[in-house]
C-alpha cells in the first residue's frame, strides 16, 4: 500500500517537470502528506492542470466521505471490477506527483519508517484517479486515490505492495481522455524497476500525520 508520501518539489519544478500550467496554484514542500489532507494532483481540463485533491476518492455516489478511509489506494488488479474505482479508470484519471513515499519495516516489536526515491531523485508520478462529491452543504470535493500494485525486489521484503510509479512514456497515455481500452490502461501498472530506486531509513517523526518538516526526510542511523 502507500500510506505516505513526499513532495518537497517546489511549483516551478514540478511545472517545468509535467509540462503545465499551474494556474497560479502555490504549493509548499510537503515532507509527510498523510490520508485525507490535500495534495496537488494533475488532471486533464483543456490541456494538463495542477488542482488540489483530498487524498481519499469519495465517489460521486457516496453517501457520505466515510469511504474515503478505505480507498486511499486502489489495487491495479481489481480496480476495474471495484464500484469505487471503475467509472474512474475510463473518465477520471490522474497523476499524483511526488518524490519520495514511506513504508514500515518490523524490527521486534518496532516499526521502522523507510523513505523510497528514485537513484535520480527526480519527481515522479503516481498513478492515480479522481473523483468529485458533493456534500450536504452543497460543496464540492475533489479527492483522489493511489494505484498500488506488487512490490519490486527492493520493497518486497519491507512490504507486499507499492504504489504504481508511471515511467515517462507512460504518463500522456494514462492522461489521456480519449484512451478507454481496459487492458492496454492495465498494462501500465506494473512495478517500477527496482535498480533505478533506492531506500533510506529516517526519523520515526513521519509516524505522525502532524510531523511536515525537512526532518521527516532526513537520513538517520
Amino acid at each position: 500500500m502507500c500510506g505516505r508520501y513526499t513532495l518537497t518539489a517546489n511549483i516551478d519544478t514540478i511545472s517545468q517537470r509535467f509540462k503545465l500550467d499551474a494556474h497560479g496554484l502555490k504549493t509548499e514542500p510537503r515532507y509527510n502528506i498523510a490520508p485525507s489532507q490535500e495534495a496537488p494532483v494533475i488532471v486533464v481540463e483543456d490541456g494538463k492542470v495542477l488542482k488540489m485533491m483530498r487524498w481519499g476518492l469519495i465517489p460521486s455516489w457516496a453517501k457520505d466521505e466515510s469511504i474515503a478511509s478505505k480507498t486511499i489506494n486502489a489495487r491495479a488488479e481489481t480496480l476495474h471490477h471495484r464500484p469505487s474505482f471503475k467509472k474512474s479508470l475510463t473518465e477520471k484519471r490522474c497523476l499524483v506527483p511526488a518524490d519520495g513515499f514511506y513504508e514500515w519495516k518490523k524490527e521486534g516489536r518496532k516499526k521502522i519508517p523507510i523513505r523510497f526515491v528514485l537513484k535520480n531523485r527526480d519527481v515522479f508520478a503516481f498513478a492515480g484517479l479522481w473523483d468529485t462529491w458533493r456534500n450536504q452543504r452543497g460543496e464540492l470535493i475533489f479527492s483522489f486515490t493511489i494505484i498500488t500494485t506488487q512490490a519490486n525486489d527492493l520493497i518486497r521484503p519491507i512490504h507486499d505492495r507499492m504504489p504504481v510509479i508511471l515511467k515517462r512514456e507512460y504518463e500522456e497515455l494514462w492522461l489521456d481522455p480519449e484512451v478507454n481500452d481496459i487492458d492496454k490502461l492495465l498494462s501500465l501498472l506494473i512495478p517500477y524497476p527496482p535498480e533505478m530506486m533506492e531506500a533510506y531509513r529516517v526519523s520515526s517523526l513521519v509516524n505522525s500525520p502532524k510531523e511536515d518538516s525537512p526532518e521527516c526526510i532526513k537520513p538517520v542511523g
